[in-house]
């Protein structure tokens, strides 16, 4: 059968799952080693070889996996999977920024991301680092220098949803021989597909949608095979970057439901969001899905659905904000997205990205991650918590 006719459902159950030889397993196991036989004549081998079986901190057989898995889904030609997400942020940068060469990046991102390119590249290699409002294409064309080497975007962006149109910023990365390097990790591949609308390189957090559970923490970076060679020699073998396999295992687990979660996902917080645009005590919402988002129509064209993350902000102070999360009793106060069961945060005022943050963001917001409950329960708990903090 031609896989590349096999459907994403089909591809998330089937791509780097197998019968295991010895067992005769229909799921793979966790090879939970961390060396492997050598072969008979190792007098030749290369010992930091990312695609052989040598040494886990190369490569394990679980992350072998789920990188033929996560490469099939994204239609790249190969990944690399890291512990974390910030370790595939990281290697990234790590391995095409050189010093003094110039970067892009959405002025609004990840916490990570903000410090890795505000304090840590610029202060210790001299990389030179443009911080800009990603969803305006006149910005991003101003800011291009000779040095340029990547435009790197969220899209949607963490925590404010902002879309930025990635087919659009190829060209102009594509005219200054840069890359475009896409965190898709709010959209999974299910819903937005970076690399056909012409990234170079597509990032995710595994510990968020893929794996889905909560349960594990991983990242991946996807593109062509040798773009993604370099990161796995630079950033994983030689900075000790690699996934555990049990990790891997877990998020292989999880990525099975992907397509099932993030309709369910979507669906409902389209629900949730229209509710809380209504409610008399809110005082904004932003979600890609909304008609009222600043890039409603650009997160039409280049996503399918629009995933399960709100940010929202009330009528009220910090003490409102607080109340308001405290008195939840189904959803909870916690970090991370993507999880089966609802997570929210509240960020005040003083966040030091709040500078960049849109001027509706800048008295402090919630990031809400919209579960696997029933909708109307998400509303009910919602609805309740509105009620006691007196706005």
């Amino acid at each position: 059968m031609d896989k590349e006719k096999i459907a994403f459902r089909t591809k998330c159950i089937h791509t780097g799952n197998g019968i295991d030889k010895e067992t005769g397993s229909i799921r793979r196991p966790i090879t939970m080693a961390n060396s492997y036989r050598l072969p008979e004549d190792a007098s030749t081998l290369d010992w930091s070889d990312p695609n052989q079986l040598v040494y886990t901190r190369n490569t394990s057989a679980n992350q072998i996996y789920l990188q033929e898995k996560l490469a099939d889904l994204e239609g790249g030609e190969d990944c690399v999977v890291l512990g974390t997400g910030v370790a595939a942020l990281a290697g990234v940068f790590f391995t095409f920024l050189d010093q003094d060469s110039h970067i892009i990046c959405s002025n609004v991102s990840y916490v990570a991301v903000y410090r890795l390119l505000h304090e840590y590249f610029p202060d210790k290699y001299g990389v030179e680092v443009t911080l800009v409002d990603t969803a305006n294409l006149d910005e991003i064309r101003k800011a291009l220098r000779p040095n340029t080497k990547i435009i790197h975007i969220e899209t949607p962006g963490n925590p404010t949803t902002r879309v930025s149109d990635i087919a659009e910023i190829s060209q102009i990365a594509k005219s200054a021989s840069a890359l475009l390097t896409v965190d898709s990790t709010f959209a999974s591949p299910f819903l937005q597909r970076p690399l056909q609308l012409g990234a170079d390189l597509v990032i995710h957090s595994l510990t968020k949608y893929i794996n889905g559970h909560g349960d594990s923490m991983g990242g991946a970076v996807i593109g062509r095979k040798e773009h993604i060679d370099k990161i796995k020699r630079q950033a994983m073998v030689n900075l000790g970057g690699a996934i555990s396999p049990f990790n891997a295992w877990l998020i292989m687990r999880g990525a099975v439901t992907l397509p099932l979660r993030m309709k369910q996902h979507s669906e409902s917080a389209m629900k949730v969001a229209h509710f809380l645009e209504s409610h008399p005590a809110v005082a904004f919402v932003a979600y890609p899905g909304l008609k009222s988002h600043p890039q409603h129509d650009i997160a039409k064209k280049q996503m399918t659905m629009f995933s399960g993350v709100i940010s929202f902000g009330l009528k009220g102070d910090v003490s409102a904000h607080n109340t308001f999360v405290n008195s939840l009793a189904l959803i909870v106060p916690a970090v991370s997205i993507g999880h089966d069961e609802s997570l929210i945060v509240y960020t005040g005022p003083k966040d030091e990205r709040n500078h960049f943050y849109p001027e509706e963001f800048k008295n402090g917001h919630l990031r809400f991650s919209v579960g696997l409950e029933e909708a109307d329960d998400i509303i009910n708990d919602l609805e309740q918590a509105l009620e006691k903090c007196g706005l």
